[in-house]
């Protein structure tokens, strides 16, 4: 008899909640179970203590005698130091940008990279040239600050023009 260790739904509409059973694999998925070994709660927070209780002796018993998790099962209990965590393969590459997206890709990391190294060498200039010029520049702008100032308001504001009825 093949026996998976797999998740037997419950709960309400749009309200899962489900046991993790041993049961026979050609057994319905909501089904006739063996054994009952935990809980998977998917409506708490991934963080939660509550959200896998799983009675980790009777699932080792279990795989010790052939079950075979299935491929959420194994995850939990890859994740509570059970067994390896299991390999994730991608099953397409439809989800990777086509060949012209790529090379638009590349080309504007390029432009991004050679910008960066333009704009570094002129900051390692200024670097330089501050330091001996750090007393003076200081005073200059505040003296052009007041300049600009009277000059601003002796313009005379424009008047706001009337609203046609």
């Amino acid at each position: 008899m093949p026996v998976r260790i797999r998740l037997s739904r419950g709960g309400a509409k749009k309200r899962p909640f489900y046991r993790i059973v041993v049961a026979d694999s050609r057994r319905a998925r909501d089904g006739k179970f063996i054994d009952q070994i935990g809980t998977y709660n998917p409506m708490l927070p991934k963080d939660s203590a509550d959200r896998v209780k799983m009675d980790l002796d009777k699932a080792k018993e279990w795989i010790a005698k052939g079950a075979k998790p299935s491929d959420r099962i194994s995850i939990f209990l890859s994740n509570l130091g059970v067994m390896e965590k299991p390999v994730i393969t991608e099953k397409t590459k439809k989800h990777l940008p086509k060949k012209k997206a790529q090379e638009r890709l590349a080309a504007a990391k390029e432009k991004e990279e050679a910008a960066q190294a333009a704009a570094e060498e002129p900051k390692a200039e200024e670097a330089e040239a501050k330091p001996a010029e750090d007393a003076q520049p200081a005073e200059e702008p505040k003296a052009e600050e007041a300049e600009a100032k009277p000059a601003e308001d002796a313009q005379p504001a424009e008047e706001p023009k009337a609203k046609k009825e």
